[in-house]
């Protein structure tokens, strides 16, 4: 029954209702009215959602303000993401500077499509705008933080990020070097005044590894005997054995017999504590090699595809580069055309060989 109150101001003139909830273990929620039907209304929405748990993360979010929640989320939580801890912090704190001043509460996922479309339309230092792919990393921390705050924080009811639209990202880039592009680079980083250069880009072309990946690599990660890299800090997390063959292995052999004691990187920099920069020397080579439109990353593109052309399947090309899923290795399908036509001519041969002559015959009626 709801527990509603009549209460009469003492010159008798103004009249109020005032409606009272209960629940064990909570605190009492209190409203007033003017009228009875007004008081009753609220008490028996409230009521429900006291009993459901989200009046209470209602309060919650309207103690909160965004800042609150970001300063929370870089503080707590990003120190445990080292490798995005910086641009994540970045990216938050573009969200704080648009939507600081506002509660949890009032963070709908209409204000977030807002800011969101604000962002597709901000130019960016170079001058042009930002892409979709850089708007959808911006959503991702933000989701992110915002499922912390539900499930550890219990500061709101539920994530509106479940109700934005992520922008549509472009299909991803395939650039790879034909076979006469690939020997005029491998020429030219050879020929480099950079005495690292050769060795890192060969292992780029024949493993798949990222730049980071390769740079930060140690002496202790290498094992030329059994001819495998292992990699203790990948971008998705895991540890992944990386086989090292022919050329590339011939070469890490020939380089450890040179290695430089001092240091327990690979590729050292001045800093033998810190891995060289070899931005220069790359830029200076694909001048030289007359390359265009290529980057480094796109050695690993040229790695998958080379994979692909050579008949590898899509798992297989997933776990050479380490990727979770196929999604990211399904750009390379349309290379490994061959391979999914003699799959399917094997599976064609199996399932009718037993067939010697049945011919079709088709009978077409008069219009």
């Amino acid at each position: 029954m709801a527990d509603i109150e009549k209460r009469i101001s003492k010159d008798g003139k103004i009249v109020r209702y005032r409606a009272r909830i209960r629940l064990k273990g909570k605190p009492v929620i209190y409203a007033s009215f003017s009228t009875r039907s007004k008081a009753l209304e609220w008490w028996n929405r409230t009521s429900a959602e006291a009993r459901e748990g989200k009046y209470f993360k209602t309060i919650e979010a309207k103690k909160h303000t965004f800042t609150d929640f970001v300063d929370r989320y870089i503080a707590d939580v990003l120190p445990k993401k080292p490798k995005s801890q910086k641009k994540q912090a970045a990216q938050l704190n573009w969200w704080k500077k648009e939507l600081g001043h506002h509660t949890l509460a009032e963070v709908t996922p209409a204000l977030i499509v807002e800011v969101r479309d604000r962002l597709l339309r901000e130019p960016t230092p170079r001058g042009d705008h930002h892409s979709p792919s850089t708007v959808v990393r911006y959503l991702a921390v933000l989701s992110h933080a915002f499922t912390i705050a539900v499930r550890e924080w219990g500061w709101i009811e539920d994530s509106p990020m479940r109700k934005v639209t992520k922008p549509k990202e472009p299909r991803g880039r395939v650039r790879f070097l034909d076979d006469e592009e690939r020997m005029r680079l491998l020429n030219a980083c050879h020929e480099s005044k950079n005495p690292y250069l050769y060795l890192i880009v060969v292992l780029a072309l024949s493993t798949g590894m990222r730049q980071g990946e390769i740079l930060n690599l140690t002496w202790k990660d290498v094992d030329t005997d059994k001819g495998r890299i292992i990699l203790h800090e990948t971008k998705n997390g895991e540890r992944r054995a990386v086989p090292i063959t022919g050329h590339a292995l011939d070469l890490l052999r020939q380089y450890a017999t040179k290695r430089r004691l001092s240091s327990f990187l690979l590729f050292p920099g001045k800093n033998p504590k810190k891995p060289i920069d070899i931005r220069t020397a790359w830029l200076e080579a694909l001048k030289k090699a007359d390359i265009q439109d290529f980057r480094f990353h796109d050695l690993r593109h040229c790695a998958a595809s080379y994979l692909a052309m050579g008949k590898a399947t899509l798992t297989e090309i997933a776990d050479v580069l380490g990727h979770k899923t196929l999604q990211m290795v399904k750009r390379y399908s349309h290379l490994s055309e061959g391979h999914t036509t003699k799959v399917i001519s094997q599976m064609n041969e199996r399932i009718f060989s037993g067939i010697t002559d049945h011919s079709l015959s088709v009978k077409c009626g008069a219009d």
